[in-house]
């Protein structure tokens, strides 16, 4: 059974990365202050005992993918994590957490430019890869409103090889 992800459209294809419209989606969210791995790490934990029934409802809710965090940029050290939550539930279905520092929201990313790379996410990868992103928009005299965020499709236990992330940044239509 394949895991779900986010509904999007390809908007246009440009060398090295593609803009894409999602619709919008509803997400479990956390803020923790913390280096960007031990963020990440936290984050997930966070998150994970929400949909794993963490909850006012003792509900257990799917896991889909990706795993949505800011980037990592210089001197950033508070970082949003996020699930996406099942197109099957809505705002009004879904339990509260059982604490405070998870919250559900209304996400609308809209038009998204978006690279696409394996391996792992690390901090150094995902700064790397920004940056290359980063150049690719302004080359095509794309205009970012924005930061920007890194995608993880993958379990912890995936091999390098094998896994898909992306760095996407919202984008002026």
């Amino acid at each position: 059974m394949a895991i779900e992800t986010p509904e999007y459209k390809i908007i246009s294809k440009y060398e090295g990365f593609e803009v894409r419209h999602y619709s919008d989606m509803v997400i479990a969210t956390t803020k923790v202050q913390a280096d960007f791995k031990s963020s990440t790490s936290a984050g997930f934990r966070r998150v994970a005992s929400y949909i794993f029934g963490g909850n006012d409802k003792g509900m257990k809710i799917a896991m889909t993918a990706p795993v949505i965090s800011d980037c990592p940029a210089e001197g950033l050290n508070t970082f949003n994590i996020s699930f996406v939550m099942p197109k099957a539930h809505s705002m009004r279905d879904l339990p509260a957490a059982n604490t405070s520092e998870v919250s559900i929201q209304k996400e609308s990313l809209g038009e998204v430019a978006v690279l696409s790379f394996g391996g792992w996410a690390t901090e150094s990868r995902s700064m790397s890869y920004q940056k290359k992103l980063s150049e690719l928009i302004a080359d095509n005299k794309i205009e970012i409103k924005g930061g920007y965020m890194v995608a993880q499709f993958n379990s912890p236990w995936a091999l390098p090889m094998f896994r898909k992330n992306e760095i996407m940044v919202r984008i002026k239509s």
